[in-house]
């Protein structure tokens, strides 16, 4: 999927229906509440989690276009960074970035 495409297209219905295009706090918060439903579809074990995540896609692509970010560059550079360190599982399963032997500051 070309994420760029799909930023346009969400931007594009948020202008046709109506929706908030100017309020970036007020985008932030329908964002976090999205995450929410998407949790508890996930939690609850309920079908529509799947539906529930691609709202929450939809809004940040929206987010994303309302803050003039090109979301897709950034995902790219970001899988791009990540690819570089490397990762080992602690006893709590949070992922820690293993020390590469530098010092802060460095």
């Amino acid at each position: 999927m070309d994420i760029r495409s799909r930023q346009r297209l969400a931007w594009e219905n948020k202008k046709a229906k109506g929706f908030n295009t100017t309020d970036v706090p007020l985008e932030f918060c329908l964002l976090q509440d999205e995450v929410s439903e998407a949790f508890d579809a996930w939690h609850e074990g309920r079908e529509d989690a799947g539906e529930e995540l691609a709202d929450v896609a939809i809004y940040l692509f929206g987010l994303a276009e309302m803050t003039g970010v090109d979301l897709q560059r950034e995902v790219e550079a970001k899988l791009a960074k990540d690819a570089g360190p490397s990762y080992r599982p602690p006893s709590n399963v949070v992922l820690v970035k293993k020390d590469d032997g530098r010092t802060a500051g460095t």
